[in-house]
């Protein structure tokens, strides 16, 4: 079985409750869940599958802990891990609805980790996302200020896609 760590950085507790969830679905233990605020790039190495978690802020932007966080993994060669991402988003900024997953995705492609976890936005209304690649988003998509009705639906969804990877 593949062994699975799961990175999160959260401003407001949003995120952070999300990877919980994911951890919960897939019996993930606790010391697996890491906030990037505070844990080393370096803690990848110990996992064969990485899941990464942001929020989105300002003008489509990752959570404010992930850039150092990700300058630190593009100095890595993550060749042979698997990586996927999950974002927490508000649709009502519908020009870069969940944007910060799509540069978290952009930035972790560059460490040669193979892309798992694609995901609908169906549910979700918006205009433009980064996230959004060919009518799919790149990883899992949530709205906890609009749609929190779907979080868990989509939780169980994306985890059960992630498990057969």
């Amino acid at each position: 079985m593949k062994k699975i760590g799961i990175f999160y950085g959260s401003t407001t507790g949003n995120t952070e409750a999300i990877a919980e969830k994911i951890a919960k679905a897939l019996g993930v233990d606790k010391s697996d869940v890491h906030n990037v605020a505070t844990t080393p790039p370096s803690e990848v190495a110990a996992y064969d599958v990485i899941l990464m978690g942001t929020s989105t802020w300002g003008a489509g932007d990752m959570q404010d802990s992930w850039y150092d966080f990700t300058d630190g993994l593009q100095a890595l060669d993550l060749s042979g891990k698997e990586f996927a991402v999950f974002g927490c988003g508000d649709e009502s900024m519908s020009d870069t609805f969940c944007s910060g997953m799509g540069e978290l995705y952009d930035r972790v492609i560059k460490t040669g980790a193979k892309p798992i976890g694609e995901f609908n936005a169906d549910g979700y209304t918006y205009d433009e996302s980064s996230a959004e690649r060919n009518g799919t988003m790149v990883g899992l998509v949530l709205d906890e200020v609009n749609h929190p009705d779907l979080t868990d639906k989509r939780i169980s969804e994306w985890t059960e896609i992630i498990s057969k990877a």
